[in-house]
């Protein structure tokens, strides 16, 4: 749908990559007690994708939320990328969302069509992921946001957090790395492929369900989703709560091959150079691997893949059930016991 008024330029930051940095976060949280209940059992502690909440022997509660500006011109499909990165916390945890709730920021110079399109965007994709949205709130602000409060379910014993990679785990992601290098040189009109763009806007639009149906019928041990923070920043996250190291084949990692010319000229979000400053300390690299690799491997994701970390035996069954839905999902490393430093990138 195009609209006189271009939802990106009303955004300062696109998408993921206006996330607060982890560092960044992590201080902000650093201080606050955590009230204990024997029901709760993943909080905010492990900076996890979602929190858990038992219900019954058989049923926890799953909830998430998750908003940000415009990546797209196009409000419808600005409203579905937005509501497939919130639902896609619940699917990390290995849960089905069923309920949801808009979040939304309009700006004056946002017609009523606009409006509309971004709700319908949301709508049609939780229908696709079988969630009903139930409502919402919706306030005017100086730039457009958009986003859902989700609820799930799934069994007690069956939650997937990013906090449980065991060592002989292998680590498989199902979607390429690079849309915020991408989106970041098309706002800034550098990027003139509607092809590309289009391709990278579907992805974003991609519902991590079929990901997480086949993934609960193997032994997964941790799984998380790459968004905000990067490649980088959520392993560094599932290295350090899982008290081991992860090493990456960098050569095996799917990337969107023109994101690593678009790095080389120098258009890097903001939000890489903050998940750089995060996890940084925490990668041991090997000199051989390029910057422009390896500011992709930081790059804020937007609606990003999954990251599983399962037992070798079952991992290798399942990317190849994964390839026959996803071709582009990848083993693309390991996991240790703890080493010198939390993540190693081997050429």
């Amino acid at each position: 749908m195009e609209t006189d008024v271009k939802l990106t330029k009303l955004a300062q930051c696109a998408g993921c990559g206006a996330k607060v940095g982890a560092g960044t976060l992590a201080k902000l949280l650093s201080d606050f007690p955590t009230r204990f209940d024997e029901r709760l059992i993943v909080g905010f502690d492990k900076s996890d994708d979602a929190s858990v909440y038992v219900i019954t022997e058989d049923t926890a509660l799953v909830q998430t939320i998750d908003f940000f500006p415009p990546i797209v011109d196009d409000p419808f499909m600005f409203g579905q990328i937005a509501a497939t990165n919130a639902l896609s916390d619940v699917y990390a945890m290995g849960g089905q969302p069923r309920l949801a709730l808009n979040v939304m920021c309009v700006t004056a110079d946002m017609d009523k069509a606009a409006t509309q399109e971004i709700l319908r965007g949301g709508y049609e994709k939780a229908y696709e992921a079988d969630t009903i949205i139930t409502g919402g709130h919706t306030i005017e602000n100086t730039q457009p946001l958009y986003g859902l409060a989700v609820s799930g379910f799934v069994h007690p014993k069956k939650v997937l957090t990013n906090s449980g990679a065991h060592p002989g785990d292998i680590l498989i992601l199902t979607k390429p790395l690079g849309v915020g290098i991408l989106t970041t040189a098309a706002k800034a009109e550098m990027l003139d492929d509607p092809a590309l763009m289009n391709r990278i806007y579907a992805q974003m639009a991609t519902l991590n369900k079929t990901a997480r149906d086949l993934m609960i019928r193997y032994e997964v041990h941790s799984c998380t989703d790459v968004t905000g923070f990067g490649l980088m920043g959520h392993s560094y996250e599932m290295a350090q709560g899982s008290n081991a190291t992860i090493h990456y084949n960098v050569s095996d990692i799917p990337y969107h091959k023109e994101a690593f010319e678009m790095a080389e000229m120098g258009l890097i979000p903001a939000g890489a150079y903050r998940n750089r400053h995060y996890a940084e300390a925490g990668v041991t690299a090997d000199p051989s691997i390029p910057l422009a690799m390896q500011d992709i491997l930081y790059d804020p994701q937007t609606s990003g893949g999954l990251l599983i970390a399962v037992k070798e035996e079952d991992g290798q069954k399942l990317i190849r059930e994964l390839k026959d839905s996803i071709p582009c999902a990848e083993i693309i490393g390991y996991v240790t016991e703890k080493q010198d430093n939390s993540i190693l990138l081997h050429p």
